[in-house]
């Protein structure tokens, strides 16, 4: 969290939450809502910097944005991260630009979506980088098969353990709609009843 936004929350402690105003979508995207009512692209990199060091979860797994005093609350099109490939292809990077240090196990949802699971938690893989993910799995597995025996080996009841950039870890299945209650995170922050929203 920036300093600044730490003075900023010590100096007015009871500033409103916002809910319903800020998304996160799979691509990692940030979208913001208009006047007109739609969610709209964040387009400015300094912002995008800002709400990404700024970004974090709270006990109930309601993920936010610090914006100074007050907490905007973000809702989540699937997961509470988004990954990507390193330019140099040998690692993933978060939606904010953090490293991921330690992945877990990649799972597969229902419509062919990937994910990791890793120290920060569970993240959809950007669609864009999926094509190219595949095949760093397929060149370091050869029983994937070109990458056509991911979903025949995710959905085996062991986990079997696969490698990625090297290290192992497992692969299984998962039913997206699942994943709020297995990683512990909220996708649609609503203000609780009587609380005052901005």
């Amino acid at each position: 969290m920036d300093d600044l936004v730490a003075r900023a929350m010590q100096k007015w402690p009871n500033v409103p939450k916002v809910y319903g105003w800020l998304r996160l979508d799979r691509r990692g995207n940030w979208l913001v809502k208009s006047r007109q009512g739609t969610f709209e692209r964040i387009g400015n990199q300094a912002l995008t910097d800002f709400i990404g060091r700024n970004y974090a979860d709270d006990p109930q797994g309601r993920w936010y944005f610090q914006n100074g005093p007050q907490r905007v609350f973000v809702a989540l099109d699937y997961t509470p991260w988004v990954y990507r490939l390193c330019d140099s292809g040998a690692s993933l990077l978060a939606h904010n630009g953090a490293p991921v240090q330690r992945l877990e196990r990649l799972l597969l949802d229902q419509a062919g979506a990937m994910l990791a699971v890793g120290e920060r938690g569970v993240g959809v893989i950007s669609d864009r980088d999926l094509p190219p993910l595949v095949e760093r799995l397929a060149a370091e597995n050869p029983e994937l098969d070109g990458g056509e025996a991911l979903p025949r080996l995710a959905a085996l009841p062991h986990s079997p353990q696969i490698l990625l950039f090297g290290r192992p870890l497992l692969l299984a299945q998962v039913q997206g709609a699942s994943l709020p209650g297995i990683y512990g995170f909220n996708p649609d922050p609503q203000p609780a009843p009587g609380e005052p929203d901005c």
